[in-house]
């Protein structure tokens, strides 16, 4: 809890600490959430308040009928439009036992992903 103006306030503390953001997952609901502007929890807070500058990654996981929904398409293109990066969903059996995309990337491709980016960003190349 806050007690005077300067305490620390934990979304802008974060945003200021890290080089790199990762939703990893980011679901339906915080998508909606991030690509309309609403910030009601700390999550969303956080990217609310995300300094541009830096990246910030987002990987999204939904059921197969929650991706295909039309909205779903333009919320991911609000966020790159925002400058943020997706790592596109796969294909695979999903723990509702649905066969299709809106499965989270695999840990591997993520990890690269975020490699290439800080590489890109910092202005080293990847070896």
């Amino acid at each position: 809890m806050w007690k005077s103006r300067s305490d620390p306030v934990l979304h802008i503390d974060l945003r200021r600490w890290a080089d790199l953001l990762l939703v990893a997952p980011l679901d339906a609901n915080t998508l909606g959430k991030v690509a309309s502007g609403i910030c009601d929890n700390l999550l969303t807070c956080v990217i609310r308040a995300w300094d541009r500058s830096k990246p910030l990654l987002f990987c999204p996981a939904m059921n197969t009928a929650m991706w295909e929904h039309p909205i779903t398409a333009q919320q991911v293109d609000q966020l790159k439009a925002f400058g943020y990066v997706e790592i596109p969903c796969v294909a695979k059996k999903l723990v509702c036992g649905d066969e299709g995309l809106g499965a989270m990337a695999e840990v591997g491709t993520i990890m690269d992903k975020v490699k290439e980016v800080l590489f890109q960003h910092s202005g080293f190349q990847q070896s």
